[in-house]
Formats: structure tokens, C-alpha cells, sequence
């Protein structure tokens, strides 16, 4: 490396490291709005109030949710909601009922997108994963029971 290539990038990186603490490159608009409240509530009742506006949901059949039986790895649990047959889906929230904050995920969709997602959630113990899907009005439901074993033996 040439002398001069070396001083011109420490003297580049010195300038914005220098520009970053002074507060100058800080991003303002790009910076995501997320819901507090509802992702640091202690109960499912709390964190669908704080989402949807409403703790009651109704279930519902047309509601898709995948998840194994039983989750060898509670870390790395898959969970697939599938609303894709619910017209206008607006958003999609995934709980895990005794995790300490029981949200895990919210989605929201603009119009004319398919209702799925897709995701893999972080689970301690054996509850219950709930799938929870916003339709215009609407609040719909499924559950399903997950078995998280210790160890990862299956037992």
C-alpha cells in the first residue's frame, strides 16, 4: 500500500468516525417504528390490546398454523401461519403464551398481499403458539400446543 492511498482512508474514517459521535450521520428518517408496548407486554391479553386495539379473537378455521408437535429446540422453533385463503389480511402476530413477553412477531401487509409468513421463534418451555390475523375488523385465531424437549432427545 502507497503512503498516500494509506493516509487519505485513515484520514476518511478518522473524518466519520469523528462526524458519527458529533451526531452529524445519525439517520432519522429510515429509522423503524416499533410497538413498545405491545412487544415488552406480559400477557397475550396485554400485547393484543396494545396491538390490534382488542384482546378478543375468534377462532378460526381458515386459519393455517404449522408447528412441530414437538420441538426438539425450543431456540429455533418453526411456525408457519398460512391466511392466504382470508381476503384483505392486514396483519399477522405470532405469541408464545408463557414466554416472559409472549409477542414474538407482528407482520403488517399492504393491500392485495398474501397472507403467510414463514419464521422461526424462540421458545422455552411446552405452551401454546398462537397465530393471530387482523381482517379488516376482524381478529381471528388458531392455536396449537408445542412440546419443547430438554436436551433435544426427544423425551
Amino acid at each position: 500500500m502507497k503512503r498516500r492511498s494509506f493516509l487519505k482512508s485513515t484520514l476518511a474514517t478518522g473524518a466519520a468516525v469523528v462526524a458519527a459521535n458529533a451526531g452529524l450521520l445519525t439517520p432519522t428518517i429510515v429509522l423503524a417504528d416499533w410497538n413498545k408496548k405491545a412487544f415488552s407486554a406480559k400477557s397475550t391479553d396485554d400485547a393484543l390490546s396494545n396491538v390490534f386495539g382488542s384482546a378478543t379473537a375468534e377462532e378460526s378455521g381458515d386459519i393455517k398454523l404449522k408447528a412441530p408437535a414437538i420441538a426438539e429446540n425450543g431456540a429455533v422453533t418453526p411456525v408457519t401461519v398460512d391466511a392466504s385463503g382470508l381476503a384483505g389480511v392486514e396483519s399477522i402476530a405470532i405469541m408464545a403464551s408463557k414466554n416472559p413477553q409472549p409477542l414474538v412477531c407482528q407482520y403488517t401487509f399492504s393491500a392485495g398481499a398474501v397472507g403467510y409468513v414463514s419464521t422461526r421463534i424462540k421458545m422455552g418451555q411446552t405452551m401454546n403458539v398462537i397465530a393471530v390475523v387482523k381482517t379488516g375488523d376482524k381478529l381471528l385465531k388458531a392455536q396449537q400446543e408445542v412440546k419443547v424437549t430438554i436436551g433435544g432427545c426427544g423425551g
